[in-house]
């Protein structure tokens, strides 16, 4: 029978009056690759594979056969029985033939294509007995049946991996061919799944249609929504089995469980990184190709991804939206309010394995370990210092910019960090908030107390490399160290610059008191009369 013919009679019958014999009798040789496959009878795998490599009709015609046994006369399609599920799986062939090979080409004899698709499959007859959700057509009901069942059928040829239906097999594989047939017609951008250029789109046009049921917020995109949903306290039932912790949707749990495995599946093609999320490797490889995706609308700044941007345009806005529950302070970042809470606490959750040190934040025992393996990954440009973390390499820039960002509200003083400006405006306020657990004396500054308490315990940390001594503080080390050396004081390099007269000094803490003679700072209050000294050693 020619296809002029087989057209011909499919826009005389309009899906009504379909004969297996008309099926049965186009290309022969499908019938004949068929029996020469006869192994691959009982696996349904192989037959996803012809689909995929032959046309539609081929394989439409190796499952009927497969099926039932083929006869002479027409069947109407209206008389398959659909309670059964050989008569379902059979009214899905015929109907997935049909609609995949002539529907196109014998909708426009009606003059509206999309009004003919509404009438004949706008009825939503086919319900699933496990949810509450229909279909209007058997094959639609069958691939969702699938996701109950967990069958998966169809196999990639390439890689081995099953799917469910026969649109997720198709879809998987572009990630092979990196085909990406659906182009955005307002920008240049191209997806993989109609789905993905459909939300795309509302990124262009504003449109937000995914509403929460809880609130009134809506959402460009579902993956959006899901993400705000789990911001509403609601049932988790997915327990970690590791730790207390519970999940609301599955994939955060398999997610959350590489952090004790340890597993990073996602490997960048071009470098030896490994990620445990998808999303963290493209993002990784924007560094790779330099994109950034996300501008800043008040300046020039883009950045590789969106929670960098969020956290940057904070910068200009000044918010700080979330607030300490059991103190004043705010923060503009709820990680930085998390990490905050544990100060309350005192919960320490990041243990150091090579010591018994503890730490509030990742981060902070990250730096901390670098103290054991000695590792300084961050580099200067402008001279040979490197250091531990990324904040102290900003501050330590800043010696070479000359830039004091944080200035005092009391004074005209200006600082390079703010735990500098912190530390100066205790000098104000009279503050000392450590106090020494052995006795009465406090102290303005953590690392004071530090020395301090030494003095109770006898540590001496810091041993002299030529001799036995060792001291209590680095700076008493190497004062110390230039005995042995015996350079003349007036050798020594001075290091340290005064800005309003042309004097300099060896170390930081003369330069700190010289200061003070520009400033009139006097520091140092007696507590029986009103006078006040530049130094210690004169109270």
């Amino acid at each position: 029978m020619s296809e002029s013919i087989v057209k011909e009679e499919f826009a005389a019958n309009c899906f009504e009056n379909i004969s297996l014999h008309n099926i049965a009798n186009m290309n022969k040789d499908a019938e004949m690759e068929h029996n020469n496959n006869e192994k691959h009878k009982s696996d349904e795998r192989y037959y996803s594979q012809v689909f995929l490599q032959k046309s539609p009709h081929r394989f439409i015609e190796v499952m009927v056969k497969e099926e039932i046994e083929v006869k002479e006369e027409p069947i109407n399609i209206q008389d398959i029985d659909i309670n059964s599920e050989k008569g379902l799986e059979m009214h899905e062939e015929l109907i997935d033939f049909t609609e995949e090979n002539y529907l196109v080409k014998h909708e426009p004899i009606h003059g509206d294509d999309k009004l003919h698709e509404q009438t004949r499959f706008g009825e939503k007859q086919y319900h699933c007995s496990h949810c509450d959700k229909a279909f209007s057509m058997s094959s639609h009901l069958i691939e969702h049946q699938r996701t109950h069942n967990g069958e998966k059928r169809y196999r990639c040829s390439q890689c081995n991996k099953d799917f469910q239906t026969k649109g997720n097999l198709i879809q998987h594989i572009r990630t092979h061919t990196g085909e990406k047939p659906y182009k955005c017609s307002h920008c240049d951008k191209a997806f993989q799944t109609k789905g993905h250029l459909i939300e795309h789109q509302r990124t262009h046009n504003g449109e937000k249609r995914y509403h929460c049921s809880q609130c009134n917020k809506a959402f460009q995109t579902k993956s959006h929504l899901i993400q705000h949903l789990r911001t509403h306290p609601g049932e988790k039932p997915y327990q970690c089995s590791q730790c207390d912790k519970a999940f609301t949707y599955k994939s955060d749990l398999t997610r959350h469980q590489r952090t004790h495995t340890g597993e990073k599946p996602y490997q960048c093609s071009q470098c030896d990184k490994a990620f445990a999320h998808k999303s963290h490797l493209t993002i990784h490889q924007r560094i790779h190709t330099g994109e950034k995706p996300y501008k800043c609308s008040h300046c020039d700044n883009a950045f590789t991804n969106k929670n960098s941007l969020t956290r940057h345009q904070i910068t200009h806005t000044g918010e700080k939206p979330y607030q300490c529950s059991q103190c004043d302070k705010a923060f503009a970042y709820k990680s930085n309010l998390a990490i905050h809470h544990r100060i309350h606490t005192g919960e320490k959750p990041y243990h150091c394995s090579q010591c018994e040190k503890a730490f509030t934040s990742k981060s902070d025992l990250t730096r901390h370990q670098r103290t054991h393996t000695g590792e300084k990954p961050y580099q200067c440009s402008q001279c040979d210092k490197a250091f531990t973390s990324k904040g102290d390499l900003t501050i330590h820039q800043r010696i070479h910019t000359g830039e004091k960002p944080y200035k005092c509200s009391q004074c005209d003083k200006t600082f390079t960090s703010k735990s500098v400006l912190t530390r100066h405006q205790r000098t104000h306020a009279g503050e000392k908030p450590y106090q020494c657990s052995q006795c009465d004396k406090a102290f303005a500054h953590k690392s004071h107390l530090t020395t301090h308490q030494r003095i109770h315990t006898g540590e001496k940390p810091y041993q002299c490399s030529q001799c036995e001594k060792a001291f209590t503080r680095k700076s008493d080390l190497t004062r110390h160290q230039r005995t042995h050396t015996k350079i003349p004081t007036h050798t020594v390099e001075k290091l340290y610059q005064c800005s309003q007269c042309d004097k300099a000094f060896a170390h930081k803490s003369n330069l700190t008191t010289h200061h003070r003679i520009h400033t009139g700072e006097k520091p140092y209050q007696c507590s029986q009369c009103d006078k006040a000294f530049t130094i210690k050693v004169v109270l």
